[in-house]
């Protein structure tokens, strides 16, 4: 079964100076706006968002999602994942690079030990399809449990 997701990007003007907007099919993003400004200099993201910002979204919400799967594999329930993720962008030779990712996850599972939430947790960051797609980027994970 193949899922098929869209979404759409418009930009008018220079990298430099323009501006765009994106969306989304289910209106989530409803011309959300983007620019030079909002990747490089507006880290609060009142003005707007940027790619790096929803691969983070895209891969701490993948992440915590494949985690889930494999605890209720293992018999288990999480009370929580909350997982953070930063993506650094950075000049790299010809231009600009991601060049690493971190996923913050804080977990909470009942019942389980610590270590094997962390084999699981290692696992989930190999697994997930969103890890998977960045593969050519350095993933570290900073897991703590409870």
């Amino acid at each position: 079964m193949a899922t098929k997701r869209k979404a759409s990007a418009h930009w008018a003007g220079t990298g430099a100076e323009g501006s765009g907007t994106l969306n989304t099919s289910n209106k989530f993003f409803n011309d959300t706006p983007y620019s030079f400004k909002t990747r490089f200099k507006n880290e609060d993201g009142k003005e707007g968002t940027n790619p790096e910002e929803l691969i983070a979204a895209a891969h701490s919400g993948c992440y915590a999602m494949a985690l889930s799967f494999a605890i209720a594999e293992a018999g288990h329930e999480a009370e929580s994942l909350d997982v953070k993720a930063e993506v650094v962008l950075d000049e790299v030779e010809g231009g600009f690079g991601i060049t690493g990712i971190t996923l913050d996850l804080k977990g909470k599972v009942p019942g389980m030990s610590e270590e094997k939430f962390m084999e699981l947790a290692e696992g989930a960051k190999k697994g997930c399809p969103i890890s998977k797609a960045l593969s050519s980027v350095p993933i570290k994970l900073n897991a703590s449990f409870s």
